[in-house]
C-alpha cells in the first residue's frame, strides 16, 4: 500500500501554468507589433483602458488592472513623457490624479487594433471559439477574486 502525497501535477496538467504561458505566449505574439506603436504591453493595457473611457482617475486604473497606483504611477509618467497621457489633479479631490488621452495617445487607438488580428491569425481559432474562451477565461478570475475579495470585478465589463 503507498501513502498518498501532495505532490503538485506536471505543469502541463495545471490550469495556473496553461493560463500563465498563454499569457506569455499572447504577449510575445504583440511583442513586435507594440514595439512599432513605441510601447510595452503594460502601456497598452492602461491606454486600451483610456481608450473606452477617457479620464480616469489612477485608482480607478490601477483598480481595472488588478494592481497597485503606486505600480502604475512609474507606467503613466513614462506614457506622459511619450506624449500619450496626460496627468492632472482633480480639482474637486486634490489627493486623485486623472489620466486624459492626449490626441496622440488617442490616434494610436485604431492602429492597435492589429493585435486582435494577429492573435486571431495565430491561434488559427474561429472568432466565436475565442470569444468563448474569453468568457470563460473571465468567469473563472471573477469568481476567484469575488473568493479572495481583493479586486472588484463590477469593472471589468462585459
Amino acid at each position: 500500500m503507498t501513502a498518498q502525497t501532495n505532490v503538485p501535477l506536471p505543469l502541463d496538467d495545471q490550469l495556473c501554468y496553461a493560463i500563465y504561458s498563454a499569457g506569455m505566449a499572447i504577449q510575445r505574439l504583440y511583442k513586435p507589433l507594440l514595439d512599432e506603436l513605441g510601447l510595452t504591453y503594460p502601456q497598452y493595457l492602461v491606454l486600451n483602458i483610456l481608450w473606452r473611457e477617457d479620464g480616469q482617475t489612477v485608482g480607478g486604473i490601477a483598480e481595472q488592472l488588478a494592481l497597485e497606483s503606486s505600480t502604475l504611477t512609474p507606467l503613466l509618467k513614462r506614457l506622459e513623457a511619450a506624449g500619450l497621457v496626460r496627468r492632472t489633479r482633480n480639482p474637486d479631490n486634490e489627493r486623485q490624479v486623472v489620466i486624459e488621452l492626449t490626441e496622440r495617445g488617442r490616434a494610436l487607438q485604431p492602429q492597435a487594433g492589429c493585435l486582435g488580428e494577429a492573435l486571431l491569425a495565430a491561434s488559427g481559432q474561429l472568432p466565436e471559439r475565442l470569444g468563448e474562451l474569453n468568457r470563460n477565461v473571465r468567469e473563472l478570475r471573477d469568481a476567484l477574486y469575488g473568493d479572495t475579495g481583493k479586486w472588484s470585478i463590477a469593472r471589468t465589463g462585459p
